[in-house]
């Protein structure tokens, strides 16, 4: 019988409703991979809602909980950690200290790095300390960075002005450490108004996919959480990279449309539990080049 892979997530979770890791867990587990949660704040619900109540875990729980994890001689199964919401430049250098110290142990464990920081027009941001962080410092360590066109940007000093300007963003940011950066959701200048795109950059090739943009009063909350868990478990099951995107689309997807049937403004996730798993749809990535 094949191993069940198992994968440490450390970023948020929220109480009621879906982000963080309370979009990506239950997802991942679907799929077939198991998942150690270790949240990085636990709050009622998320911030989007403009109140919440809740705290921010200290820093150096993070290596502790690690070590729990050492002490019982199971360290050594973890395949991969997941990164998100940071409170702190802090937590991030003792998640950096977690996968160091997992690698020590099973070197072949993977690290995506998913750079959380924040919509500030939807009331959410990081401390510019964060953002310093994940660009100096986690993107040399990751083995995947999942950012979407604001991070993207943010990363890059500037904003995209076309699809192939985002490919030369993504590019260089692949240059500074990581094996592969998928970039969630772009934004560029006369992108078709009606489709959702994502750009896969290796230093083998690029791809990029399209998929329809589904309409909601409020857009839900959770989806590139969703995607970068997803996205990471398709890996471990043995999935190449351009199939792992091609999945994360195609789920994802479903979850969407579930949740817009249900004019829900939380992630239907269990409702589409068994689409996550198995989507009907599909979308191809195709190869582009500068």
């Amino acid at each position: 019988m094949k191993r069940t892979p198992h994968l440490l997530a450390i970023q948020s979770h929220v109480v009621f409703g879906h982000a963080g890791n309370s979009a990506a867990v239950f997802p991942m587990q679907r799929v077939g991979v198991n998942v150690w949660p270790l949240n990085t704040v636990q709050f009622s619900n998320h911030t989007q809602y403009g109140q919440w109540a809740g705290e921010v875990l200290p820093p150096h729980q993070i290596p502790e909980l690690v070590e729990g994890i050492a002490a019982i001689g199971e360290l050594g199964n973890c395949d991969a950690v997941l990164s998100g919401y940071l409170g702190s430049a802090a937590q991030g250098r003792a998640i950096l200290a977690g996968v160091e110290r997992i690698k020590s142990i099973n070197p072949a464990a993977l690290y995506l790095c998913d750079p959380v920081m924040g919509h500030p027009e939807k009331g959410c941001s990081v401390p510019a300390e964060v953002s310093d962080f994940l660009l100096e410092e986690a993107a040399a360590v990751a083995d995947f960075m999942c950012p979407n066109q604001l991070e993207l940007n943010s990363f890059s000093g500037r904003r995209a002005l076309s699809l192939f300007d985002c490919l030369a963003m993504a590019r260089a940011l692949l240059a500074r450490g990581p094996k592969a950066v998928l970039v969630k959701h772009l934004d560029y200048p006369g992108k078709p108004a009606d489709g959702f795109e994502m750009l896969l950059v290796t230093a083998e090739g690029s791809w990029h996919l399209r998929r329809p943009l589904l309409a909601f009063p409020r857009q839900p909350v959770g989806v590139g959480d969703l995607t970068s868990g997803l996205f990471l478990a398709r890996v471990l099951l043995g999935d190449s990279l351009v199939a792992a995107l091609e999945f994360t689309a195609a789920a994802v997807h479903e979850v969407l449309l579930e949740t817009q049937a249900c004019a829900s403004y939380e992630l239907e996730l269990v409702r589409a539990q068994d689409r996550i798993a198995h989507p009907r749809v599909r979308f191809e990535a195709t190869a582009i080049s500068l």
